[in-house]
C-alpha cells in the first residue's frame, strides 16, 4: 500500500456519506399523483462492485464533500453498494413467495413511474412506464432538488415484455423482449462516458452518478438530473383526458423548474411566481410563460442536436427526452462524426426518425404542450390539429432557426460578440454562406442506403468539420505568403495582415481535404458543380472574416478562430461506433484483471478530453481539472497507459462514423 493510499485509508469520511440516506425511495411525485406510479418493495442485494462513480456530480449534488479525494474509499464503496445495489420485489417474487431476509428489505417502497411509450400497444399510457427501473428519490442541496433513479433493478409490470406476457415475469427472464428487467454492463458504462462527455460539450442531459457491476454482464446504472421527468409523464394524462391529474403534473413540473431556477418566468406584478397562487389570472400567465420556456428550450435543443450531429430519437410519445429539453436514455443515442442524416435505428418493429426529422418531432412535442396548456387553463381538451399554428409553434420555429445559425457560427469559432454582429449586421451574407454550407454538409456518397449493425444509413460525402477547422490556418498561411511576396516586390502595397485577394489553395485541394472516409472511387473525382460550390464557399467564408475584422487585425481574428474551431471540431469526439468499441475494449481488459480504479481512471480520461469547450458552463468542480489530472497521474500504470492509447486509437478510427 502506497503512502497516499494509507493516508486515504486512514481518513474517516463515513460521517460525510449520510447524505446518501436521503435516497430512501420517497419522492414528492408520490404525493402529487398517487396513481402516477407503481410502488415496489425493494431488497438490498448486498453484492456487486462499483465500476464507475461520478465524483464531480456527487460533489455538485452535495452527496460527498468537495474536499473528498477523487478516489474510492472502502466506506464510500460500501455506502454505494448499500444505497444502489438493490432489486425490486416484484409480482413474480410475491406470487412465488420468494424468501428474502427481513433485514435486507428497505423500509420504504420505491416507485416505478407511469408514462407514455410507443413500444406499448396501448397508446394512452395505461400499461407503460419504468419497465426496469425505479426512482431512488431526491437529493436537496443549496436550494436545488435533484432526481435520482436507477435502471436494471428488476422487471416491473410496466415493462413491454410483462404486458405482452400478460403475467408477472421473473427478473432475468429473456423469453419476452424488453422483459428481463436488467441492464447490460456495457450499456451502462457507455452511458456514463457519453453522458458526461455531452455535459462537458454543453448539451443538456441526464448524467450518470454511479454504475454497479453485478457480474455476469449485468449491472445497475444510477442517473441524476435536476429534473428527470419526461413529456411522456404528462402526455399519458392528456391522452386519457384526465385534466385534473394533468394539471397536477404540469404544476409539479413548473414548480420544480422555478425552485431550481431553471425557468425565469416573468409575470408582471409578481415578485414570487408559483402555481400555488390563488388568482386564476396569475396561474394562467404562469402556464403561458412556462409554455414559452418549453417552446424556446425545445427549439434550442433540437437545433443543437442537428448542429452537433447528435441522434436522440425524438418521437411523438415524449419518452426519449427530458421535459425541459434534454437527453435521457442513452441506449440509442449517438453522436455522429459527420452529418449522417439518413441513419435510422432499427428497433425490430419500427425504424427510428433520422437526424433531420428530429426538428419536426420536437415541434410536435411543443404542439402537444400547447394542447396541455390550453386544457389546463380551459378545463377541456381540444384536438391536436387546433394548435398547429399556435404562437408556441412560432416561438419554437424562431428559436430553432436562430439557434441553428448561431450554433454554426459557434462551431466556426466565432465568439458571442462576433456572432451577434454577424447575425444583426451581415444576415444576408451569412445566410448565403449557411445555405451553401448545408448543401455540402448534406451531400451523400454515391449509391444507395446500406445496412449497418443496428439500422440503415447513407453516409455523408463531406466532413464539413474539417473545412471550418482548417480554414483559419489556411488563410493565416496565405497572409504570410502574401507578406513574403510583399517583401520581394516593392510595388506590392497590400497590407501584410489583410485578407488575401487570391487563395492559392484550389477548390480541388479543399475538396480532397474534406472528403469523408466513406467516399467511393467515383466520389473522389470532383464535378464542375462541386468545384463551383467549394470555390463560392471559400469566398463567402473570407467575406465573413472581413466582416468581423473591420477594426481588428485579420491575423488576430484568424488565430482566435483557429483556437476555438480546433477545439469545437476536435477529432477526439466519441462517435456511437467508437463508443461500442471502447467499452468492449475496457471490459475485455477487465476480464483480464484490469482493476476497478484503472477502469474509473480510463473513463475519467476519456471524459476529460472534452474539457475546455468555449462558453460552456460547467460545474466549478470541472473548471479546475487538476484534481482529475492528479488522480489520473497517480492511478496510471503501464497497462493503463497502453489501454488508453488503444482507446484513443479507436476514437480516431471511428471519428467519422455513426
Amino acid at each position: 500500500m502506497t503512502a497516499r493510499a494509507r493516508t486515504l485509508h486512514s481518513l474517516d469520511f463515513s460521517s460525510h456519506y449520510k447524505s446518501f440516506d436521503q435516497l430512501d425511495g420517497s419522492h414528492p411525485w408520490m404525493k402529487v399523483l398517487p396513481d402516477g406510479f407503481v410502488a415496489y418493495k425493494v431488497q438490498e442485494l448486498q453484492e456487486g462492485k462499483v465500476a464507475y462513480f461520478n465524483f464531480c456530480l456527487a460533489k455538485e449534488m452535495g452527496l460527498i464533500p468537495k474536499s473528498h479525494p477523487h478516489e474510492m474509499t472502502e466506506e464510500l464503496h460500501a455506502k454505494l453498494i448499500e444505497t444502489f445495489s438493490i432489486q425490486i420485489i416484484n409480482e413474480y417474487d410475491e406470487l412465488s413467495q420468494k424468501r428474502i431476509p427481513a433485514e435486507r428489505i428497505k423500509k420504504n417502497q420505491f416507485m416505478a413511474t407511469r408514462y407514455l411509450q410507443l413500444q406499448h400497444g396501448n397508446k394512452q399510457g395505461k400499461t407503460s412506464g419504468d419497465g426496469r427501473g425505479i426512482w431512488n428519490g431526491v437529493v436537496e442541496n443549496k436550494g436545488q432538488i435533484w432526481d435520482v433513479s436507477s435502471r436494471g433493478t428488476g422487471v416491473t409490470c410496466l415493462a413491454p415484455g410483462a404486458v405482452m406476457a400478460q403475467k408477472p415475469l421473473k427478473t432475468g427472464t429473456t423469453e419476452f423482449g424488453y422483459g428481463c428487467g436488467q441492464a447490460e454492463i456495457d450499456e451502462l458504462i457507455g452511458a456514463a462516458i457519453m453522458a458526461e462527455s455531452f455535459y462537458l460539450q454543453g448539451l443538456k442531459t441526464e448524467r450518470v452518478l454511479c454504475v454497479i457491476d453485478l457480474g455476469k454482464g449485468v449491472g445497475i446504472g444510477v442517473r441524476a438530473a435536476m429534473n428527470l421527468f419526461r413529456p411522456a409523464h404528462l402526455f399519458l394524462y392528456l391522452k386519457q383526458n384526465r385534466i385534473a391529474e394533468l394539471k397536477k403534473a404540469f404544476d409539479f413540473l413548473i414548480d420544480r423548474q422555478i425552485q431550481n431556477k431553471v425557468w425565469n418566468l416573468e409575470i408582471k406584478g409578481q415578485n414570487k411566481v408559483s402555481t400555488n397562487e390563488t388568482s386564476n389570472t396569475v396561474k394562467n400567465k404562469i402556464y403561458d410563460a412556462s409554455l414559452k420556456q418549453i417552446a424556446t428550450s425545445f427549439g434550442e435543443f433540437s437545433a443543437q442536436l442537428e448542429n452537433e450531429y447528435v441522434f436522440a430519437w425524438l418521437d411523438w410519445d415524449g419518452d426519449n427526452v427530458l421535459a425541459d429539453a434534454g437527453i435521457i436514455d442513452y441506449g440509442s443515442v449517438r453522436q455522429f462524426g459527420i452529418r449522417h442524416d439518413r441513419y435510422r435505428y432499427d428497433d425490430v418493429e419500427r425504424f427510428s426518425t433520422n437526424l433531420q426529422e428530429q426538428k419536426n418531432k420536437a415541434r410536435l412535442l411543443v404542439q402537444v404542450f400547447a394542447q396541455i396548456t390550453d386544457a389546463v387553463i380551459s378545463g377541456s381538451k381540444k384536438s391536436l390539429p387546433t394548435f398547429k399554428n399556435h404562437w408556441a409553434i412560432k416561438e419554437f420555429n424562431r428559436s430553432f432557426e436562430k439557434s441553428l445559425s448561431d450554433g454554426l457560427l459557434y462551431k466556426m469559432g466565432f465568439d458571442s460578440t462576433q456572432r451577434e454582429f454577424i447575425l444583426q449586421n451581415q444576415a444576408d451574407a451569412f445566410e448565403k454562406f449557411e445555405k451553401l454550407y448545408r448543401q455540402l454538409e448534406t451531400k451523400k456518397v454515391g449509391g444507395h442506403p446500406i445496412k449497418v449493425p443496428d439500422g440503415v444509413n447513407h453516409p455523408a460525402l463531406y466532413n464539413m468539420r474539417v473545412f471550418i477547422r482548417e480554414m483559419p490556418m489556411l488563410l493565416l498561411q496565405e497572409i504570410e505568403n502574401n507578406k513574403a511576396i510583399a517583401k520581394s516586390n516593392s510595388s506590392h502595397r497590400e497590407k501584410s495582415s489583410s485578407m488575401p485577394n487570391t487563395f492559392t489553395v484550389s477548390p480541388a485541394e479543399v475538396h480532397k481535404k474534406i472528403l469523408s472516409g466513406f467516399a467511393k472511387r467515383k466520389d473522389v473525382r470532383m464535378s464542375l458543380k462541386h468545384n463551383q460550390q467549394i470555390e463560392k464557399l471559400i469566398e463567402l467564408y473570407k467575406n465573413l472574416i472581413s466582416t468581423v475584422s473591420a477594426n481588428v487585425d485579420h491575423k488576430t481574428v484568424l488565430r482566435g478562430l483557429h483556437l476555438r474551431a480546433e477545439k469545437l471540431n476536435s477529432e477526439k469526439r466519441i462517435t456511437g461506433n467508437a463508443l461500442i468499441q471502447i467499452v468492449d475494449r475496457i471490459l475485455a481488459e477487465k476480464k483480464k484483471g484490469l482493476r476497478s480504479v484503472s477502469m474509473q481512471s480510463l473513463i475519467d480520461q476519456l471524459v476529460s478530453e472534452h474539457l475546455g469547450f468555449p462558453e460552456v458552463q460547467v460545474s466549478d468542480l470541472y473548471k479546475n481539472s487538476k484534481f482529475i489530472q492528479t488522480h489520473i497521474k497517480s492511478a496510471s500504470s503501464s497497462l493503463e497507459s497502453k489501454v488508453y492509447s488503444q482507446l484513443l486509437s479507436l476514437v480516431q478510427e471511428y471519428k467519422e462514423d455513426i
